[in-house]
């Protein structure tokens, strides 16, 4: 297959280096309308200055590089300066960290299917991604949004957002930028942990049928998939062992061995039961599988520090603690060591 015109061993190289050394990913990416919705829930005033000051913080936050290789900003965000004027971009960069921009427009209604999600943010979306090159991305996430319910979800539906990640995650690559292809499958609903594994595996098998056939570079993308739960509703919540069988054994079966890293998604799951299945993952499969498991979480991240800062600049130190032991205790479950001693330090 003729590959397009394009660094191709500079995409493979980021790629690589976005899991390297038992780290992961930061997502600090969550549009206006959801870090607002969260900042009222605390309290803390819904502003542009308020919400510049939490994105200093976290980036700002001592030995962050120890644990993390890279951070998914917002549109806001990669444009946004420390108080003293530096870019926050570049705040990152200088501590090692590989900055990346969240580009899609946001889940929307798909018409003529009552209850699904269509992602849009393609219209001019080449020229987004050379921009944003400029700025200094070196990567870029775009997330599709499957739920499960009765009649769903439709073939029209997979089939649509797993289209527009192929076009999207090709754009990329053509601008240089390393793609990280989301499809979520959500936790929303009482479906059973066989109907979510079953789900996320067509999914993912569609997903990298059209990845192919946008002539992607496997080995220059990442992929950032649910884990295999059940509905938020569901009646059995299983082991965190049983979560660990079903995602890896799923993921074997639909996730081809060129794609260099999985960097899961979080997806609300609460910040220790996230890590405990990431280290479970590792613990038990580690020697059996072909790409790096790591993540890409943002509420199982951030959300102790935002709980501790409410926007008080005297509580930031004590915010920044909780959120690099957060990140430590994520890399600590990539290398398959977390327990409740490390969650307990």
């Amino acid at each position: 297959m003729e590959r397009p015109k394009m660094n191709a061993q500079q995409l493979i190289d980021t790629a690589r280096l976005l899991v390297a050394g038992d780290k992961g990913l930061l997502a600090i990416d969550e549009s206006n309308p959801t870090c607002n919705k969260r900042f009222e829930a605390l309290g803390i005033p819904q502003t542009e200055e308020a919400r510049r000051a939490y994105r200093e913080m976290i980036v700002t936050t001592p030995g962050l590089s120890n644990c993390i290789n890279g951070a998914i900003l917002y549109d806001e965000t990669i444009h946004q300066t420390q108080k003293d004027g530096t870019p926050l971009i570049q705040v990152l960069i200088e501590a090692g960290i590989i900055p990346g921009i969240k580009v899609d427009t946001g889940a929307k209604d798909m018409a003529a299917y009552k209850g699904e999600k269509i992602t849009e943010g393609l219209d001019g979306l080449r020229q987004r991604l050379q921009d944003y090159a400029k700025t200094g991305a070196r990567f870029a996430k775009w997330r599709a949004v499957i739920a499960i319910g009765k009649g769903m979800p439709s073939r029209a539906c997979i089939a649509s957002n797993a289209q527009i990640l192929g076009r999207y995650a090709a754009l990329c690559q053509e601008a240089g930028l390393v793609p990280i292809v989301e499809p979520e499958v959500i936790m929303e609903g009482d479906h059973s942990l066989e109907r979510c594994c079953m789900v996320t595996e067509e999914v993912l098998r569609t997903v990298f049928s059209e990845l192919y056939m946008q002539r992607v570079i496997l080995e220059g993308m990442l992929l950032k998939p649910n884990m295999i739960l059940p509905g938020l509703t569901c009646a059995k919540q299983p082991p965190v062992d049983e979560v660990a069988d079903a995602t890896v054994w799923c993921l074997l079966r639909a996730v081809p061995a060129a794609v260099p890293g999985v960097v899961f998604l979080s997806g609300g799951q609460p910040a220790g039961l996230a890590s405990a299945r990431l280290n479970a993952m590792n613990v038990r499969f580690k020697s059996k599988m072909p790409w790096a498991l790591a993540f890409s979480f943002a509420r199982a991240i951030q959300q102790p520090a935002l709980e501790i800062w409410r926007g008080d600049d005297a509580n930031v130190e004590k915010a920044q603690q909780a959120l690099y032991h957060r990140a430590l205790c994520n890399q600590t479950a990539r290398r398959g060591e977390y327990n409740e001693m490390v969650e307990g330090k």
